[in-house]
């Protein structure tokens, strides 16, 4: 049988589908937001977007009704099938998902064309039925590789990038750690030596300690970064102000050390977030304020802070926090660079600062992993360094005795 000849019911088929183009579109997209971890209204996030289906069914229903005309690669349909390739790779979708949507697509138009089968009183021939499903399956099938072809191909090239970044970030953490390793055991050879006077002897302790702490901070990264990367159901769930308290603590000993009181705002919310990811980026942001600390000043602060955006028709609810001091600041010159991998700010003006240079690129990283974003602001004397994240789950007020579990304690 030929399957490229004229059918009067795939004709007909294909101007039913032209005209329920809308409702199609629409149960489309109610049937895809209950798939998928995204808001309806990002889905197709502007009208022009939302247009991409109806554009779809048109050439589907084009080469229902004249496949001589095959789907080719030039043809605005297939840009279109290209198009929402790219979005999808850029709104996070996975590859389940594209296929899903796919999926949904095609039982969606079948669904139609079989109910429109019964309504037509038309002669119509069992092998013209299979033909037209042929030419339906067909059409799915070319758009649906289209599609797929650019998220993967999309998809490539960030697995290209990653890698490269992680051989990058590989080569510096083992230069970094290799120094730390020569300068620790130099100081320790040092202090092997029974003539060495007792100053000498204190300079050369505190070079042991610098250098095994930033060792242990950049471990310490590494290894909530490996939790961020696990299956998310093994991840450990915190409320907000659990976290904040379990950072202060941590670097309690340094903020004694660089004379800096660290603030948590009674008014951060109790919601429920990722502990391995707020508690690293806190520890990033918190860490970098007390190296900055300004010395001149003689009251030095650093002051967790955090609210809740409300929800939108774009996006879901999220929980906004901040880290604030009145510490050195960054040069004006200098801010947009911050969140680049390997850059270290006020390196000629801020004495014995030490690090790698990849703090801020992780915590920007680390924010993104889960759908949020960081930034750095700078308000008349402060430096205000903020990341954002979707609320998972809005809590009750914090119980006491889950802030004492963390070992943290409301600073003064």
């Amino acid at each position: 049988m030929d399957l490229t000849a004229p059918c009067p019911l795939a004709i007909e088929l294909a101007n039913r589908l032209r005209q329920a183009q809308r409702p199609l579109t629409q149960r489309w997209l109610e049937r895809i937001s209950d798939r998928v971890a995204i808001h309806p209204n990002r889905i197709f996030p502007t009208d022009d977007l939302l247009d991409h289906v109806p554009l779809l069914i048109m050439g589907i229903a084009a080469y229902i009704e004249n496949p001589a005309q095959p789907v080719s690669a030039s043809t605005p349909v297939i840009a279109k099938a290209m198009e929402l390739g790219a979005m999808r790779h850029a709104q996070g979708f996975d590859e389940y998902e594209l296929l899903k949507e796919y999926e949904i697509f095609g039982g969606i138009l079948y669904s139609f064309l079989a109910s429109a089968v019964d309504e037509i009183d038309m002669p119509c021939s069992r092998s013209e039925l299979v033909l037209c499903a042929h030419r339906l399956y067909q059409a799915i099938s070319l758009i649906q590789q289209a599609t797929t072809t650019q998220f993967l191909a999309l998809m490539k090239e960030r697995l290209r990038e990653r890698e490269e970044r992680l051989r990058a970030f590989n080569r510096t953490l083992t230069h970094e750690l290799r120094n730390r390793i020569g300068a620790t055991m130099g100081a320790g050879q040092l202090l092997q030596m029974p003539e060495i006077p007792a100053t000498e002897s204190e300079r050369l302790v505190g070079i042991v300690v610098r250098n095994m702490e930033s060792m242990r901070v950049a471990l310490d990264n590494l290894l909530e970064l490996t939790h961020l990367a696990g299956d998310a159901r093994q991840q450990r769930h915190v409320v907000l102000p659990a976290a904040a308290f379990e950072v202060v603590r941590q670097l309690r000993e340094l903020a004694r050390s660089r004379s800096v009181t660290v603030r948590i705002d009674d008014a951060l919310p109790s919601v429920e977030v990722n502990a391995a990811a707020v508690e690293l980026c806190l520890m990033n942001f918190v860490s970098n304020a007390l190296k900055y600390a300004d010395e001149a000043k003689p009251e030095r602060w650093v002051e967790i802070r955090g609210h809740i955006v409300p929800a939108t028709d774009d996006a879901p609810p999220s929980v906004i926090v901040e880290v604030r001091d009145n510490g050195v600041g960054v040069p004006e010159h200098q801010r947009d660079q911050l969140f680049q991998r390997f850059f270290r700010a006020g390196v000629d003006t801020v004495m014995g600062v030490e690090g790698t240079g990849l703090g801020l690129s992780i915590v920007r990283e680390t924010a993104q992993s889960i759908g949020g974003r960081a930034w750095a602001e700078f308000p008349e004397g402060l430096s205000v360094f903020a990341f954002s994240l979707p609320i998972r789950r809005a809590g009750d007020p914090t119980p006491t005795s889950d802030l004492r579990a963390t070992g943290g304690e409301r600073p003064s």
